[in-house]
Parts: structure tokens; C-alpha cells; sequence
């Protein structure tokens, strides 16, 4: 049996709310993987079908949710993947950075900070990842992109598509790529300057 109702109390952040039925009755816990493949982000206010299920704990949650007027997905269509190989940029890219440190265009001390960043982020992002299925703390999206913009994103490309995490959410995408793309004119500038190397050579 379906039920209507109106989602509240969502937050886009953790990906989860809550739906109270038009009918009365008791709200139902929704997280955002409820909903049918392709919906839009939901946001307080909207109206909702959805279906009931209890969990281990006794709860009720919203199952099979779909926004009102929006069409039943067909089982037999199959689920578009993600045509941005991000795993493979991410890891092609570290390789990109080896060969250069190798090679002796790029000094070794920022090939170095590259591959201790990418480390960095992919924990983060497994991190966030855990904590968002456990509903507990999460990690900050500004420190994400922090981290990111230090030269962790060929970590963070893996760390999304492995662990499916931060993909969907446009916002989220837009600020990634801006901080990928001040990352690498910074790169070149540093390292065109000369400021890369004379740095290296203070190191030594």
C-alpha cells in the first residue's frame, strides 16, 4: 500500500529527512537512496509517495519513495553509470605526476605533497562516506575542498567513484572542479617560476 505524504526536517547534507503522512499516522524515516533512480535532490516540503517498512530497530522508513507526478521507472531500463571515468583520471593523473618528478620537470618535494594529499583525501572521503551511513558526524564539504585544492583531487576522483560519494550533488561537483582547475594554474605557475625548485633546493 502507498501512502502520500510531505517530506520535513531534510538535510541535503546527511541525505536524509523524514515524511509525514496526509492521511495522519506516524512519520516515516527517508534517506535520499530511497528514492527512484534519476530523482532530483529532494528538499523540505515536497510532496511524496512512498511505501512502509520497518527496520531491525522497529522504525518505520519510507521505501520505493517517488515524487508526486513523476513517473514509475521501468525495471527493465537499466541504470545509467557515471560517463566521467573519475577512478581512472584520478589514478592516471598520480602516474602523470610520478613520471614528470621522475623525468625532472616536476621537483620530487611537490610530487611528494601531491601523493601525500591524494592519501589524505581518500581517507576523508571513505570517512565521510562510513560516517554518512552511520549518521554520525560528518566531515565538512569546505575541508574536503581544502584538502583538494592542496592537491589531493587525483585522490578525491578515486575516492568518489569507489565509494559513490559526492557525485550526484551538483553544488558540490561545481566547487570540486573550480579548485582542481586553481590547483593545476597554481601548479604550472609554481613550478614555471622557478618557486617550486627553489623551494626543493631550500630542502635539501
Amino acid at each position: 500500500m502507498r501512502l502520500v505524504g510531505r517530506i520535513s526536517d531534510w538535510n541535503d547534507d546527511k541525505g536524509y529527512g523524514f515524511v509525514v503522512p496526509h492521511d495522519g499516522g506516524v512519520r516515516a524515516f527517508v534517506h535520499v537512496k530511497a528514492f527512484q533512480s534519476g530523482s532530483r535532490r529532494p528538499v523540505t516540503g515536497d510532496l511524496i509517495s512512498y511505501e512502509v517498512a520497518g527496520d531491525a530497530k522497529g522504525r518505520t522508513n519510507a521505501t520505493r519513495v517517488r515524487f508526486a507526478g513523476q513517473r514509475i521507472e521501468s525495471p527493465r531500463q537499466p541504470r545509467r553509470s557515471s560517463p566521467l571515468p573519475r577512478r581512472m583520471l584520478g589514478v592516471l593523473s598520480l602516474m602523470a605526476i610520478t613520471g614528470l618528478a621522475v623525468m625532472g620537470p616536476l621537483p620530487l618535494v611537490l610530487a611528494i605533497a601531491y601523493l601525500v594529499f591524494s592519501a589524505l583525501s581518500w581517507l576523508m572521503y571513505w570517512w565521510d562516506k562510513d560516517a554518512a551511513g552511520q549518521g554520525a558526524r560528518r566531515t565538512p564539504e569546505s575541508t574536503l575542498h581544502f584538502v583538494g585544492l592542496l592537491g589531493g583531487w587525483p585522490g578525491a576522483l578515486i575516492a568518489q567513484q569507489q565509494f559513490r560519494h559526492k557525485t550526484v550533488k551538483a553544488s558540490f561537483q561545481t566547487v570540486f572542479w573550480l579548485t582542481v582547475l586553481v590547483n593545476l594554474v597554481v601548479a604550472v605557475w609554481v613550478v614555471r617560476s622557478g618557486t617550486a625548485q627553489a623551494l626543493a633546493d631550500g630542502l635539501t
